[in-house]
């Protein structure tokens, strides 16, 4: 899953960005509002994690001038203030979720989870297609109970699958949400990786595969 990070304080940044790529999310960063505006509309995202406090557009406009554009991407705003009248601020200009500083990295990926969670899903978010289950808290994975050892990049491609059971996923879609816009990943790589995805997740287990080819289109997951 690919997110946006848009804050000015580097070191804060930078952290988010580290720990966030260890928990295999793909993640860009930008330092100012007008920068984040633009990357969050030219580019697709999952999540965006957006500071209130910054130069040329603070968080707030971000959000509204997102919301207002027809960008309904989950935000999630981070800021050192937590009166209420701030946090009624930015829910009102579309921000889903709130979360003052400091924090701790733990309530930050709890909060992540539960954005990126989709509606039908469960409060423990187990993800499944058939007899394969993903935990994303846990980030363990596992087909008819045996567990399934992943890289951190198989992972995050299983994930996208899952969170999209039956949707036709292009090569370009996969790149987009997996790698950050820094990576050099060509169509190839996405081939590879779902070779790779096949031969853990599919080919040791009895029945149909569950990653299908739709030739000329991508890949899908399915029972």
């Amino acid at each position: 899953m690919r997110i946006l990070v848009v804050e000015d304080e580097h070191r804060i940044a930078h952290a988010i960005k580290e720990g966030l790529e260890q928990e295999t999310y793909a993640v860009d960063v930008c330092y100012d509002g007008e920068d984040g505006y633009n990357t969050a509309t030219a580019d697709d995202y999952d999540l965006i994690i957006l500071d209130v406090m910054m130069p040329r557009m603070n968080g707030y406009e971000v959000c509204r001038k997102l919301r207002e554009s027809g960008n309904h991407t989950p935000v999630l705003m981070l800021t050192a203030k937590d009166q209420n009248r701030d946090i009624v601020q930015g829910l009102d200009n579309g921000a889903d979720d709130y979360l003052a500083k400091p924090f701790s990295f733990e309530v930050l990926l709890a909060r992540i989870r539960a954005l990126l969670r989709r509606p039908h899903e469960t409060a423990s978010e187990t993800l499944q297609v058939g007899d394969l289950t993903m935990n994303p808290a846990s980030h363990q994975v596992a087909r008819g109970g045996m567990v399934i050892n992943l890289s951190s990049k198989e992972y995050a491609i299983l994930e996208y699958l899952l969170r999209n059971p039956g949707r036709v996923l292009s090569k370009n879609n996969i790149m987009t949400h997996v790698w950050d816009f820094d990576a050099d990943i060509l169509p190839n790589n996405v081939e590879v990786f779902i070779t790779y995805l096949r031969a853990k997740v599919d080919k040791p287990f009895d029945g149909p595969g569950l990653i299908q080819t739709v030739r000329g289109f991508g890949y899908k997951i399915e029972a």
